[in-house]
């Protein structure tokens, strides 16, 4: 039998969760919840024998799909590529429409954050641009105009 698959989430794993946090509510996401796990289950899961984690969910308004923070408590993270390129191998960035694209860039620019490149349009319908935050994570705003 068939299986029919839904996208339920996007997890991130991150250093500091309460700063990413932030970063996306400030965006417009919302906190959904919080929780820590350990035992056998995230053992299993992970494939991390005596591992521990922190768990934050951050809930789009409206519902359905969300995007999970995790801290690793145990074992300790291990560095990622914070500078990463577009062209660089791995998930490179979390997208999301917003309604404006401007205030969006302008909202990440008072905590600190810039553009990787600049707000582009494409053929009359889109304006995107990337933004890194926090922990050099990039999120793709992208406002539709036509």
């Amino acid at each position: 039998m068939a299986q029919t698959p839904r996208f339920d989430h996007l997890g991130i794993t991150v250093a500091d969760i309460d700063h990413v946090a932030e970063f996306f509510v400030a965006l417009g996401l919302e906190v959904g919840g919080r929780m820590s796990v350990e035992g056998e289950f995230i053992d299993t899961v992970c494939g991390i024998p005596g591992s521990r984690t922190e768990i934050v969910a951050l809930n789009f308004p409206g519902g359905g799909t969300w995007l999970e923070l995790a801290r690793f408590v145990h074992p300790d993270h291990t560095p990622g590529s914070p500078d990463a390129m577009a062209n660089e191998l791995g998930l490179r960035n979390v997208g999301l429409e917003v309604d404006d694209i401007q205030a969006a860039v302008d909202t990440a620019a008072e905590a600190g954050y810039g553009l990787v490149g600049g707000i582009g349009e494409y053929e009359g319908t889109w304006k995107q641009a990337y933004i890194r935050g926090p922990e050099g994570l990039v999120v793709s705003v992208a406002q539709r105009i036509g």
